[in-house]
């Protein structure tokens, strides 16, 4: 049972790498947690770079060397869809609400 939480929040994880990943490499400013206010002000592009690797690391750690992923039509991949889709909605409606104002 625990393996399925540890794929869960993989998903979150590897989900938030890639708005700050993107950005970053795209030269861009970005909201995240170390601007201020936290999450809604934007840090550099550089930090951003960082911060999307450091969910990278942390969603392949959670994913592949906390226990055993089997991809396919299974419960595995149930999981980390699920978490996958939860987080890029909940990503989705905060970044629309903080770049709309």
């Amino acid at each position: 049972m625990m393996i399925y939480v540890a794929h869960f929040f993989a998903a979150f994880f590897l989900v938030n790498g890639i708005p700050h990943f993107v950005q970053g490499v795209s030269g861009s400013a970005f909201q995240s947690p170390f601007a201020s206010p936290p999450g809604v002000g934007e840090s550099s592009a550089v930090i951003n770079v960082l911060w999307g690797f450091a969910n990278f690391v942390v969603g392949y750690y959670l994913l592949f060397e906390l226990g055993a992923f089997g991809i396919g039509v299974n419960v595995d991949t149930l999981v980390v869809g699920s978490g996958a889709l939860l987080t890029g909605v909940a990503l989705a409606w905060h970044f629309s609400r903080v770049r709309n104002g």
